[in-house]
């Protein structure tokens, strides 16, 4: 008798034993499923007006290359005309046939529907128009430039043109229309506008387009040599 009492007691500690486990490995199962995974900075998706500020940047090195183009050509220097041309064509794919075919789809109208700065809206769409007149003209001045004054002369007139247009253009936007954005749209609106911007860059470019966008232009900036930042710290 005494060893099936035995016998049923191992069992019955061991069962218990086994219960314990499980309820352990259990608990221990919900405590990770409920720790929130460590986020990278990766991880984190770019927001809209993050989105659209850094396409500014390529904007601003864009404008960048025209300043530097039309003053060493306003001293005598003889620049490829392709330097221009290339920077005008990535003016045209990027800047507006993308940024801003984005903001008049996605930005402005959402200032309108709210009645927020529609006067400024209505000026920044006028110079979106202006804007690729510029661009055009560019690329058709650029490819005669080098052997024809009025051609040269032509082209860095609306390279200047573009820098005078699109400088304050930008800062408005920058500052008065990207900081507004969020608060005309919900959480869940503001998050979804981020990826479709980036559903619609992705479509354009393929993936990074961005970062080939960036790419293409330090290779215009090494070619004007633009691309050494420390060239424009003062030196004394």
């Amino acid at each position: 008798m005494a060893s099936i009492f035995n016998s049923r007691r191992h069992l019955l500690v061991g069962a218990a034993g086994s219960l314990l486990l499980s309820a352990s490995a259990f608990a221990d199962q919900r405590r990770q499923a409920a720790t929130p995974k460590k986020k990278t900075a990766e991880s984190v998706p770019v927001t809209a007006t993050e989105d659209l500020m850094r396409e500014h940047g390529v904007l601003q090195r864009i404008l960048l290359i025209y300043e530097a183009g039309a003053r060493r050509i306003g001293q005598g220097e003889d620049i490829d005309p392709a330097v221009f041309t290339q920077a005008a064509e990535t003016m045209r794919d990027f800047i507006h046939d993308y940024h801003e075919k984005s903001e008049e789809e996605h930005v402005f109208p959402r200032f309108k529907k709210a009645g927020r700065m529609v006067e400024l809206i209505d000026v920044l769409q006028v110079q979106h128009t202006a804007g690729r007149k510029l661009t055009e003209r560019i690329l058709q001045t650029a490819e005669a430039s080098r052997g024809n004054k009025e051609q040269r002369t032509a082209m860095t007139d609306t390279m200047q043109a573009t820098i005078t247009l699109y400088r304050p253009h930008a800062a408005r936007e920058d500052t008065n229309i990207f900081p507004t954005l969020r608060s005309l749209m919900t959480p869940n609106e503001f998050e979804e506008l981020g990826e479709t911007l980036e559903k619609a860059e992705v479509a354009k470019f393929g993936g990074d387009g961005f970062e080939k966008m960036a790419k293409r232009i330090e290779q215009i900036e090494k070619r004007i040599g633009t691309d050494d930042l420390a060239q424009a710290t003062p030196k004394n």
